[in-house]
């Protein structure tokens, strides 16, 4: 069968402009590009690295991110499954009690959690999350270089593609707290095996099963990504049959056999994730988020967050003011990363790997724009003519986050730019006439340099996370509790809460949770243990409040019997409001450690106010 060619003929340099290469002895550089990418990681990662276990990166202006305590929690959990000889149970009762979590549901970073467990318990989980993030950034670049060197990239072009896709604006935003999304790794060798069945130039068997493993690892690092990555598919195929229809009758057959094994072996491999996710205990529908509030603005391209050389003032101060804004801000490229995009497109369009990559590269970025009507400057665009006004009507991208379409077209962009200055740098030295095209090569740098200034990242602001209260791991070692008892701690955070059990590993089932679970209805929805009559008024307790408004006996009692708990822990004193009041309705405490007071239920039944 005929192979599509992404790849242009290579002309045969002349004799001075070979004489003129720099070149790296033997395999050198397959050595020296991932050790300077290394370097620009810890670079970025720097603030992190004087005390990786008890420091965090921070949304600038709102400090550390609630989804970083999270993560760490996720990474002991399957740390501690992982001690007991187990891969960690994707519904467990452990946290969220007495509901329990679906980690299908959740951004429960399953794969890297287990496969880097021995390190968590080595180091603990907050310091395996920098080295993980200081990864996401090197090895991201890393394949990226060799996916571009695969297709006929040179070594120089390749190395920027790799830099621009795994330092790019939308991983450097994700790392603020996402990941699931920064840890992209997997991205580039999808999208190589993907085009290499397309193209003919991998076997449909081989290629094909390759794909489906590639897919299945993604499914478990970051799930919606794989939504991203199929209308990323789509968009590909379509470009490479408009481009070579006269190749797609010789191709369809091999492609179509390649996509159905990969389908096939991600089925095999995935199909017990699924089955739990969709069908298990704690399966949900619908999204805890409003999906069409999360678009990119047309601005958002050109304005620069906190965090790169030049951030724009005005921007800068909205986001500080929307914590949750600047951790999806994935747009930004800068006005001259945007024209340098554009110039390569136009002037190598002929080149079937430019033209793929910045159509694909415009597709993903109209469909972050969501599917609402644009609007500013005297200009109306109506949503009905965005992609994604159609798209997010399908099953399962209708949960799909629009503007997070931009951390796949960076890649794009990336790819893009590779191979249009490759072309440049090459046309400029093969050309008879090169001697009076001298002046392409410094209007090439020129062109790229003024692109790539505004986007280089700048080191993530770092501060402590949020430490374990004094005494508080002597407590939980007092009570002796087993895993599958549940524990309260008040006041209700719990966020700090899953934080505290990361850092020291302390047994229980915590009632409470930061994540994603059911409602009643089925409808996902934030866990929402402190909505809880009981919780409620024990937060107000802590934060100062009287007893007027307290919960009655009745109420009390019938919370206490939902969560049905072994143990309550207060981080307070005996003679604070809070303090008192627990003494009151449980007596004097089974422990006092530090700042922690603690009451423990022996024997059968579970913790009840004694009776006045």
């Amino acid at each position: 069968m005929t192979a599509v060619s992404l790849v242009r003929r290579p002309v045969a340099a002349s004799p001075d402009a070979e004489r003129g290469r720099f070149r790296l002895p033997g395999g050198l550089a397959l050595w020296l590009v991932p050790l300077l990418y290394l370097a620009g990681a810890v670079a970025v990662t720097w603030h992190l690295w004087p005390d990786p276990a008890s420091r965090a990166q921070v949304v600038p202006a709102n400090g550390v991110s609630h989804d970083i305590d999270l993560f760490a929690w996720f990474m002991r959990y399957a740390a501690t499954a992982v001690a007991h000889g187990h891969l960690p149970a994707l519904v467990t009762p452990v946290v969220n009690a007495p509901e329990g979590l679906n980690l299908m549901w959740n951004t429960s970073f399953l794969l890297p959690a287990t496969l880097f467990a021995p390190l968590t318990l080595l180091i603990g989980p907050q310091a395996t999350l920098t080295v993980l993030l200081t990864l996401g950034f090197a090895a991201t670049a890393t394949v990226t270089f060799l996916v571009l060197r695969r297709w006929s990239a040179s070594l120089p072009a390749a190395a920027l593609g790799g830099a621009l896709f795994g330092f790019s604006p939308a991983l450097r935003i994700a790392a603020v707290g996402h990941y699931h999304l920064q840890f992209a790794l997997l991205l580039p060798l999808i999208a190589d095996a993907l085009l290499c069945l397309l193209t003919g130039r991998g076997g449909p068997v081989r290629t094909g099963a390759w794909l489906g493993l590639l897919l299945a690892a993604q499914l478990f690092i970051a799930e919606e990504t794989l939504a991203l990555l199929g209308v990323t598919a789509a968009v590909m195929i379509v470009v490479l049959a408009l481009s070579r229809p006269r190749a797609v009758p010789a191709r369809i057959r091999g492609a179509a056999a390649g996509l159905a094994i990969a389908a096939g072996v991600l089925l095999v491999l995935s199909s017990y994730g699924l089955w739990r996710q969709f069908h298990g205990p704690l399966a949900e529908h619908g999204s805890p988020w409003t999906p069409s509030h999360y678009y990119n603005r047309p601005g958002n391209f050109v304005s620069a967050p906190a965090g790169f050389l030049f951030p724009s003032p005005a921007t800068v101060t909205y986001l500080n003011h929307h914590p949750v804004r600047m951790v999806e801000y994935f747009a930004y490229l800068g006005w001259p990363m945007l024209a340098a995009a554009l110039i390569a497109a136009v002037v190598f369009w002929r080149d079937l790997r430019v033209r793929t990559m910045a159509v694909t590269f415009a597709a993903l970025e109209l469909c972050s724009l969501g599917n609402r009507t644009i609007a500013g400057h005297g200009l109306r665009w109506p949503a009905a003519l965005l992609p994604w006004h159609y798209l997010a009507r399908l099953p399962l991208l209708d949960q799909v986050l629009a503007n997070r379409f931009s951390l796949l077209a960076d890649g794009a962009a990336a790819a893009l730019l590779a191979f249009a200055a490759e072309l440049a740098w090459r046309g400029a030295a093969d050309r008879p006439a090169a001697r009076s095209r001298a002046w392409a090569r410094p209007i090439a740098i020129v062109v790229l340099a003024v692109a790539i200034v505004p986007v280089i990242p700048l080191p993530l602001q770092a501060a402590p996370v949020r430490a374990a209260p004094a005494g508080f791991q002597q407590a939980f070692s007092m009570m002796k509790l087993s895993p599958d008892e549940r524990v309260l701690i008040v006041p209700v955070l719990p966020a700090a809460d899953m934080r505290w059990q990361a850092n020291t590993g302390v047994t229980g089932a915590l009632v409470g949770c930061y994540g994603i679970a059911p409602e009643p209805s089925g409808q996902a929805a934030i866990c929402h243990t402190q909505r809880r009559p009981t919780a409620a008024y024990l937060n107000a307790l802590d934060q100062g409040g009287t007893r007027a408004g307290a919960p009655s006996a009745a109420q009390v009692r019938a919370d206490l019997r939902y969560w049905r708990l072994t143990a309550l822990v207060a981080v307070t004193g005996r003679g604070s409001a809070l303090g008192k009041y627990l003494t009151t309705a449980f007596g004097p405490p089974s422990t006092a450690r530090g700042s922690v007071l603690a009451w423990r239920h022996h024997g059968p039944g579970y913790l009840t106010p004694r009776t006045r």
